[in-house]
């Protein structure tokens, strides 16, 4: 596969469309047409993406079924002690009930102190910045003195060198509307966001010519954004979607 604009055009038409989703954990947001509860979901979602897809639906769907239709009024409502208890038993591969009441204590009081999520994440945008890793990294700040310690691996910090997938899934989610990203934030611009960097991703980037490093690591997140900036300036990941789908649908493209 070529990693021209017209042949990625290609593959965005054919793979970027709802019918996909069911092979997502972001299909879960689209249940959610309010922003207060949409962006709480797609958090949770992009948190718990890691490991077979199967596994990670499932694990999803049981924190939906206690946070219910409105997770924002939901959590508002909730005391801070009542969190562990409410996922008392969870466990998803590393994460158990006391990393999802600590994620979702700093959610509620980012919420009661901020707005919303938006608004706490502003506080660390520039539209000068080159992309969302300065930003990530101070709502990082304002999520840990808000209560996230204990979350252990769910929300990544920025400053480790890591990828941060699953942050960049989310923000991608969030900020990017069209057929699959459902968006809603608008206090980044899509030009900003990162490609979601993972062992597949990095596979995908290798063979498209588009990063000749072997790590699956900021470096290499950062260098393939650049070269997918450089085919659609504005939306850099514009095709991870489908570029993605597209991987499991015919390998052979990517061998």
């Amino acid at each position: 596969m070529k990693s021209d604009k017209k042949t990625l055009e290609s593959a965005y038409k054919k793979y970027n469309r709802p019918e996909y989703l069911s092979t997502d954990p972001l299909e879960f947001v689209h249940f959610y047409p309010e922003l207060p509860d949409r962006e709480i979901v797609a958090l949770l979602a992009a948190s718990l993406a890691y490991g077979r897809v199967a596994l990670i639906r499932r694990s999803i769907s049981l924190v939906l079924d206690i946070l219910g239709p409105r997770p924002a009024e939901f959590l508002a409502a909730c005391s801070d002690s009542d969190l562990p208890n409410l996922f008392e038993g969870f466990c998803h591969r590393f994460c158990k009930a006391d990393h999802l009441a600590a994620l979702f204590r700093a959610v509620k009081r980012l919420n009661q102190e901020y707005g919303s999520l938006e608004q706490a994440y502003a506080q660390g945008v520039s539209p000068d910045h080159e992309h969302v890793m300065p930003s990530m990294a101070a709502f990082y700040d304002l999520m840990i003195k808000a209560g996230l310690e204990g979350a252990g691996h769910l929300v990544p910090d920025p400053s480790k060198g890591s990828a941060c997938k699953r942050m960049n899934l989310f923000l991608r989610w969030i900020v990017r509307e069209d057929d699959v990203d459902p968006g809603g934030w608008t206090c980044v611009h899509p030009r900003q966001l990162i490609v979601p960097m993972d062992v597949h991703m990095g596979r995908i980037c290798r063979s498209l010519k588009l990063t000749g490093r072997k790590q699956n690591d900021l470096k290499t997140a950062l260098e393939a954004s650049r070269a997918f900036g450089r085919i659609c300036p504005e939306d850099p990941v514009r095709y991870d979607f489908a570029l993605t789908r597209i991987s499991m649908a015919e390998p052979e493209l990517f061998m």
